[in-house]
């Protein structure tokens, strides 16, 4: 029994070691930003802090990654919660989206701070800083609220809703 464990401990280190000369491209831009949702909307100073230290490790195109993300499978993990977070929201890629998914994801926004839902607890708990306080939360909802009614003034309604498809009546016979 105590050989097989320590054949079993080897195979263990030799797998751990292996593993860390695969490597995965980071989340780092080389250029500026063209679609940054800086370049549509006005975004303080005060919110863009909130958002960069909050949010833009997952949400953007530039993360800022910690000394453990060099560890693998630790780096995997990281890549993949990166890259679903840009899927669900990219800040950089923000006035490239149609403006009913702008207008939408604003409204995500405002409903994950206020529900405590982002940013996630298992970032906060890493990154304490990134944890929200309530004059925190209510700083960047009511910049979100103010860019959804500034949306609202300029666009028509029906460009702001998800078209569903509409369901086709039955053929008559």
């Amino acid at each position: 029994m105590k050989v097989f464990f320590k054949r079993f401990l080897i195979i263990l280190l030799v797998a751990f070691l292996a593993i860390q000369f695969f490597r995965l491209q980071k989340n780092i831009a080389a250029v500026p930003q063209v679609n940054d949702i800086t370049t549509k909307y006005a975004v303080p100073v005060n919110v863009q802090a909130v958002l960069k230290t909050s949010c833009y490790d997952c949400h953007s195109n530039n993360t800022k990654y910690p000394w453990y993300n060099n560890i693998q499978p630790v780096a995997w993990f990281l890549a993949d919660h990166v890259k679903e977070g840009k899927k669900e929201l990219n800040f950089n890629e923000f006035a490239s989206y149609r403006i009913g998914k702008q207008y939408r994801k604003l409204e995500t926004v405002m409903n994950e701070i206020e529900e405590d839902e982002m940013p996630i607890e298992s970032y906060t708990l890493i990154h304490g800083d990134a944890k929200l306080s309530a004059s925190q939360k209510k700083l960047v909802t009511d910049w979100a609220i103010a860019i959804r009614d500034s949306i609202k003034a300029h666009y028509p309604e029906d460009s702001l809703v998800r078209k569903t498809q509409a369901p086709t009546a039955p053929a008559k016979s």
